[in-house]
């Protein structure tokens, strides 16, 4: 089959001008010809799998895979039997709710020095707010700033942060803004870590399932979370957001969205980076607010994701000798995968980053727009 399967693989190439053995960045060098049995009976499992274990190189991933995407290139995996075991998980289970603390331990619980050394100073894990910003650290600030302005937060509130990381908003809100407030992760590594970041400050972080929440607060955030939700509890999130906000208050949801509704992941990134991950469509997430909020304002910078990427990616090549004692060069191409390949599906516009600001009885004389 390795005949038909790399002449297939050759033919796709050719609509997104990418060469095998060819001098551009984004070209391929494949060093197993085994890759194009794999790729066309395991897609987007099969092209990391195998980057991973060494069998092809290039040195501009993010720009490949934009091309890719570009030419629907998934479609080749007629025998993808990856995409099929996905779509029945992600039917058939739910695994969000049965296994919360799944993802906080397989990924967010990694390695605090392994975030540390790619993120920004703040530990800041979504995508940062370019518009006049010159360094990640700039973009994490303007978009801490952004959320704290578009939810109207004043000195006294009190706020909830779902899904609170390291607890980088909290402590950029408490600083800036005089709040008090309360996070919740499903991340050890990340309570651990927050509690002595939030020292001093009036907000706690609770290593906790946003489900056991309870209180009222005057305004909620969710950043980088929803993605983690799963489509089957996306209208049970959003009850339990509705019950924890004041009746006068905002809730910020800042999540990577998709171009079509899914019922499941991608399944490289499921197996290896976010398991049962899922990114909502807005069909979704109109449906899961239905009758519960009002959506005052929806704002994608799904572009600025990219740049957020590429700069992570150049935080993690650079502190690779300081973090490869705790790392093997496997892993090292799995991250640099995930980062670049991640990076080419915003450059393709496949992948977008929605901040989407709701009410529950609508903003009195209407919301203004914020950027």
């Amino acid at each position: 089959m390795t005949a038909k399967s790399e002449k297939i693989v050759r033919e796709v190439l050719e609509r997104c001008d990418v060469r095998i053995g060819g001098d551009r960045p984004f070209d391929v060098q494949v060093h197993d010809r085994r890759l194009y049995d794999r790729l066309i009976t395991q897609g987007t499992l099969g092209l990391g799998e195998s980057y991973t274990q060494g069998w092809w190189d290039c040195d501009a991933i993010d720009e490949l895979v934009s091309r890719l995407l570009s030419v629907d290139a998934a479609s080749i995996a007629s025998l993808d039997f990856s995409v099929l075991w996905s779509y029945l998980r992600g039917s058939l289970l739910n695994l969000q709710r049965w296994r919360p603390f799944q993802v906080g331990q397989q990924h967010y619980d990694l390695s605090n020095s392994l975030y540390a050394a790619m993120l920004d100073r703040r530990m800041i894990y979504s995508c940062g707010y370019w518009q006049d910003a010159a360094d990640l650290d700039e973009a994490q600030e303007q978009k801490l700033d952004l959320i704290c302005r578009k939810i109207g937060l004043k000195s006294g509130d009190r706020v909830l942060d779902i899904g609170a990381g390291w607890g980088g908003f909290l402590r950029f809100a408490a600083e800036r803004y005089g709040v008090t407030g309360v996070g919740v992760t499903v991340s050890e590594q990340q309570a651990r870590f927050a509690e002595k970041n939030l020292s001093g400050l009036p907000v706690e972080m609770k290593l906790l399932d946003y489900h056991k929440l309870d209180g009222l607060f005057d305004h909620l955030v969710s950043v980088g979370m929803f993605e983690h939700v799963g489509h089957k509890n996306y209208r049970a999130y959003m009850q339990k957001a509705h019950e924890l906000l004041a009746d006068d208050g905002l809730f910020l949801l800042h999540t990577i969205g998709g171009n079509l509704s899914q019922t499941h992941g991608d399944p490289w990134s499921e197996k290896y980076i976010f398991p049962n991950g899922m990114l909502p469509s807005v069909r979704q997430i109109g449906a899961a607010i239905e009758g519960l909020f009002v959506m005052e304002d929806w704002h994608n910078f799904g572009t600025h994701y990219d740049r957020t990427l590429l700069a992570w990616h150049g935080n993690f090549e650079a502190a690779w000798p300081e973090l490869a004692p705790a790392f093997d060069d496997r892993f090292r191409r799995m991250w640099r995968y995930y980062l670049l390949s991640f990076a080419g599906a915003f450059r393709a516009r496949k992948m977008q980053l929605w901040q989407v600001v709701l009410s529950k009885p609508g903003v009195r004389g209407g919301y203004t727009r914020l950027s």
